[in-house]
């Protein structure tokens, strides 16, 4: 039930995360692109105590999208882009989606209008998100990765401090640095997948489990991305009191 683990995320962040500067929603809202899966995050994420961002995911329809949540979240790009400026960093959100395939696009004019907004912020950290991942995991889903990624990496090294490129997409988490960039996926909140590395084309095992969000931690000197399991199926284990040394050799 993606609703109700959509439910559990929201909870885990008025508990946890009630004062973090923002959310980010990275794609894949709804399966099939229906108006009332739209309608139903709306009421859901309506609970947030924080500001929510949102961009497109290959499961999305951009115009659905648009007519419930409204045509003001559409860049000049025409896709559902964003510029976040927060605490000394430039974050900017990007819709990798394209009507009708899998993969991943950033079309020409996106490319320019990156390089546009990373221009203006040259002098600080900047930390990009989007729903496809750019590089290869060696598993399965690299068919469906952005498969022309050049443009994008060449307009993400124009900057001096490009700190993350954050992607969900492939249901599962991941770190990686890929022609000097640093790349990382998470396995989101609906189901995650296993994958064998003997095999790397096999299909996947899909499993329950994590429910999982990214928490990224933005300094002026480093960014820390932390992945919370809001749903895991581990106890917490409980331990029992230390004994002092004294205690136990008087026992």
């Amino acid at each position: 039930d993606t609703g109700a683990r959509l439910e559990a995320a929201v909870d885990n962040v008025i508990a946890r995360y009630g004062d973090a500067d923002f959310c980010i929603l990275a794609g894949d809202l709804a399966d099939l692109g229906h108006t009332a899966a739209y309608e139903r995050l709306q009421r859901i994420i309506e609970r947030m105590p924080i500001p929510v961002h949102i961009t497109l995911g290959n499961h999305d329809d951009r115009s659905t999208f648009l007519d419930v949540f409204g045509a003001g979240h559409a860049a000049d790009t025409g896709k559902v882009d964003k510029v976040i400026d927060s605490k000394g960093y430039r974050v900017i959100v990007l819709d990798s989606a394209e009507p009708g395939r899998v993969d991943g696009v950033l079309e020409a004019e996106q490319i320019d209008w990156l390089k546009a907004r990373l221009a203006e912020a040259a002098d600080r950290p900047v930390i990009v998100v989007l729903h496809h991942n750019a590089n290869a995991l060696h598993i399965a889903s690299d068919d469906i990765r952005i498969l022309e990624p050049d443009a994008f990496i060449e307009a993400l090294k124009t900057h001096p401090d490009i700190r993350q490129v954050i992607a969900g997409h492939v249901h599962l988490t991941s770190t990686a640095n890929y022609r000097g960039l640093q790349f990382t996926t998470l396995a989101g909140g609906h189901y995650s997948v296993g994958f064998n590395v003997d095999q790397p084309m096999a299909p996947f095992r899909r499993l329950t489990g994590p429910g999982q969000m990214a928490v990224i931690i933005g300094t002026e000197d480093r960014t820390t991305v932390l992945f919370e399991d809001f749903i895991d199926g581990n106890a917490e284990i409980a331990l029992a009191p230390r004994k002092r040394a004294e205690d136990v050799e008087a026992a």
